[in-house]
């Protein structure tokens, strides 16, 4: 039987041919590598070194580690390197080399050759405000490092030997390492301008007796926003201050600002904008998937506690001494402390402070937080606000309290408010409102602005 032969017109085979080749096309992303990684970045910190890999696509890793020699091994899925790392600089750090390969086809194997061991982390950050996906390793450090702040200035033995202790001023440097904050004219980055003021700042403190400065970042790294006001709370601390310098959308944004932590809500649009993007230091920063919202339980108890109303009082007022001062030398956005919900004054206990010191997107003011002698003028303006409240309210057992008492240290004063009332005192305080009556020989509960109250310190 003769074999039939089926020809198709040309038409048809020239269809087929473009139908073959569209296919081939649209497979072709599918083989190709899903990211590449453009540049390293790395940070060391007083208690472990940072590794940022910037990528141009999300990916998927693995991380292991190897002993005999100490190596962190991380698999990245189809990923190409193409990162320049001449350019880091590894001193100070365990990392003694950095290698990587292509494995299994696509993939990507990145080996950190390590001179000591270490707790390694690491997890993927998604693009986020602004920033591009990235891939994060955090080596911790398992033998303590003598990295870290510099000792506090020794006091004269006068107070060392009295037993009065010094009042510690945390003070906190915002944003750092691969969270640059705001950016002003001329490459100005809000992370580098704020650590000058932070130690411009605790220089001066340092330099008062009867105070201690302890910065909370000490270099260019990142310190989540919850770690921060832990870190206070660990230095028992008797302030905590967040200095930044943020910026806004508009250019002709401009003027320094005080914020205390608001339970409810914020004082103005402005407080809930600058609010907003602090807290997102976190996804910028890194901290995984740390979820922005403060779920702690325990936290959330002591906020709605009597403690926590004590502290947000003690906040207002220490801010309300910060601002007047830094107004001597800048302009201020308004003239009263402001109220927000900055993740990093949620402290239970700590009386605790954000410093805007300006807008760095307003040119003016860049131009002044470049400069160093308005820096060093700025830190003046801020340690004389904080050393009139702590004049009118030193803490007990104290080198000021002694001195303000002469040695017995029972009772402060406090200058009545607008706004006061006596049961709202007592709570700030600690005490109970026939107390305060008793102490002040008051037969009722009215009270006047200017009106001085002596105050239990004990």
């Amino acid at each position: 039987m003769p074999q039939t032969v089926l020809t198709l017109p040309s038409s048809t085979r020239r269809l087929r041919s473009a139908l073959l080749w569209l296919a081939c096309v649209l497979c072709l992303p599918l083989l190709a590598h899903a990211a590449d990684v453009d540049s390293v970045r790395l940070w060391r910190a007083p208690d472990h070194t940072r590794l940022v890999f910037d990528l141009s696509g999300p990916v998927e890793h693995t991380l292991f580690t190897l002993s005999d020699p100490n190596r962190v091994v991380i698999d990245v899925s189809n990923t190409q390197f193409h990162a320049d790392l001449e350019a880091l600089n590894l001193d100070e750090t365990p990392i003694k080399e950095i290698r990587y390969a292509p494995r299994d086809g696509g993939n990507l194997r990145v080996v950190l050759d390590l001179s000591t061991a270490v707790n390694p982390n690491s997890f993927f950050l998604p693009r986020q405000a602004g920033t591009g996906d990235r891939l994060v390793v955090d080596l911790k450090d398992r033998a303590p490092t003598t990295a870290g702040p510099p000792p506090p200035v020794a006091q004269p033995p006068d107070i060392a030997s009295s037993g009065m202790r010094d009042i510690i001023i945390a003070i906190d440097a915002g944003h750092g390492g691969e969270d640059p904050g705001a950016s002003g004219p001329n490459r100005l980055r809000e992370k580098d301008v704020v650590l000058k003021i932070a130690q411009e700042l605790a220089k001066a403190v340092n330099g008062r007796r009867g105070y201690v400065a302890k910065l909370v970042r000490t270099g260019d790294y990142y310190v989540p926003l919850r770690e921060r006001r832990n870190i206070a709370r660990k230095m028992q601390a008797d302030l905590f201050i967040s200095i930044h310098a943020d910026a806004f959308t508009k250019p002709s944004a401009k003027g320094a600002s005080v914020f205390a932590l608001s339970r409810s809500g914020a004082t103005s649009e402005m407080a809930r904008f600058l609010a907003q993007s602090e807290n997102e230091s976190d996804l910028i920063g890194g901290v995984g998937s740390v979820s922005l919202e403060d779920k702690d339980e325990v936290l959330a108890g002591v906020l709605v506690d009597l403690s926590m109303t004590a502290t947000l009082g003690a906040s207002l007022q220490v801010g309300d001494y910060v601002l007047k001062s830094m107004g001597q030398v800048a302009h201020l956005h308004k003239h009263q402390v402001e109220q927000a919900g900055f993740a990093v004054l949620k402290s239970p206990d700590v009386p605790s402070i954000l410093v805007e010191t300006g807008f760095i997107s307003n040119p003016a003011e860049a131009k002044n937080l470049a400069n160093s002698g308005y820096r060093t003028r700025l830190a003046a303006q801020l340690l004389k606000g904080i050393e009139q409240y702590f004049n009118q309210f030193p803490p007990p057992g104290t080198y000021l309290a002694n001195k303000k008492f002469g040695g017995n240290g029972g009772v402060t004063e406090y200058t009545i408010a607008r706004g006061d009332t006596l049961s709202e005192i007592a709570k700030r305080f600690n005490i109970s409102v026939s107390q305060l009556q008793q102490l002040n020989n008051l037969n009722s509960q009215t009270i006047k602005v200017g009106q001085t109250l002596r105050i239990p310190t004990s």
